[in-house]
């Protein structure tokens, strides 16, 4: 299939890349990542906001721009390392939007404008990622429980809780949340531990709650593929300019055929990734059928990829590929994180072989 971004969403793609430059280059991801115990920096967050990036997924009517401009977003996030919770408060703003009422109305527009940190909490399981049992409670208007892996729950304004009633909006109580931090590979990441035992509202429940749940987690996937498309991409242009700078005998090293194979290798599984989640945009914002399955597919496929591309990016460079100086082992961490999430590599392997038009 020939495909190729319409001219707003290339806009949009160029745009981004522009902003990205400007205001949060990898230095700059670098310097939140050592120095920023939140994570991300606040005023770019709200700038996003006022831009329309964070209702990206709403609908057209209240700003959205689709599956394919969120993923056109989202790589050219993970080509900088782009540190925060874009991806979660993107989730948070599409399932707001289809919950009814004036409370999640109202966070809807407070997470949309960058002015409010919204993000969903499901696992309650610390050996997996993947385990979808949920024993947390909502009753008497209260949500009881413990939430895992919550990412930047320590610094979200509130969340959307996963309980066996359906889906909960808890406000972050003036004392703050019962949180534990977590130490984790990727140094930008912030997940936590969170003891739920607070006042809450019930957004959805039944299959209303389950239908945005999985809208939640396919669009989840989907994102995750497209930011580790973008941190390939980086570490392949980082390689190939290394390469073509460092010389040994005389020669850039970039010139040793047996080097030539890597770098056509690393180019292969890059542009076989960005075929993949493109697929998938384009189902997702199509409501194709097959959505969820080809989202499953390039999730799968996006993981072990981005490791090799990443993997090779350091065996490029050598020893100081290793080094904290240069930039490979940020894209390495974020592939490496994003891998477990959103769905294992594993979980969507089997959802696709289960889910396959072709098995």
């Amino acid at each position: 299939m020939q495909f190729e971004l319409n001219e707003d969403q290339a806009l949009l793609k160029a745009s981004t890349r522009e902003m990205l430059a400007a205001e949060s280059p990898i230095t700059e991801s670098r310097a939140v990542m050592e120095d920023n115990p939140d994570g991300y920096a606040k005023k770019l967050y709200g700038e996003l906001g006022e831009l329309g990036y964070t209702g990206i997924l709403q609908s057209d009517d209240n700003g959205g721009m689709g599956a394919i401009a969120f993923t056109a977003v989202l790589a050219e996030m993970g080509r900088v390392a782009f540190p925060g919770p874009f991806l979660d408060v993107a989730i948070a703003v599409h399932a707001l939007e289809a919950c009814n009422g004036d409370t999640a109305a109202r966070w809807r527009d407070g997470a949309s404008s960058g002015n409010k940190i919204v993000v969903l909490a499901r696992g309650e399981n610390m050996a997996s990622s993947d385990d979808a049992s949920v024993a947390s409670q909502f009753a008497n208007g209260s949500v009881t429980g413990s939430k895992v892996f919550v990412p930047f729950g320590a610094q979200a304004d509130a969340l959307l809780v996963e309980t066996e009633q359906g889906l909960a909006l808890v406000t972050r109580p003036d004392a703050g949340w019962n949180a534990t931090p977590l130490t984790t590979l990727d140094h930008a990441q912030r997940f936590c531990n969170i003891e739920l035992d607070d006042p809450a509202s019930l957004l959805a429940e039944g299959s209303e709650a389950g239908k945005i749940l999985d809208d939640a987690a396919r669009l989840g996937a989907l994102g995750a593929t497209a930011l580790m498309l973008g941190c390939m991409e980086s570490a392949l242009e980082a390689s190939l300019k290394y390469t073509s700078e460092r010389k040994a005998f005389g020669v850039p090293i970039g010139s040793f055929q047996g080097l030539q194979h890597r770098a056509a290798d690393m180019l292969i599984k890059t542009e076989s990734t960005r075929a993949a989640v493109y697929r998938a945009a384009w189902a997702e914002e199509n409501s194709e059928p097959d959505a969820g399955y080809l989202v499953s597919v390039a999730k799968a496929w996006a993981g072990p990829a981005g490791r090799f591309v990443c993997g090779q990016a350091i065996q490029l460079h050598g020893g100081v590929g290793y080094t904290w100086e240069y930039d490979i082992h940020m894209w390495f961490k974020r592939i490496k994180t994003l891998e477990q999430f959103y769905g294992s590599t594993r979980a969507h392997v089997e959802a696709a072989l289960l889910n396959s038009p072709h098995v």
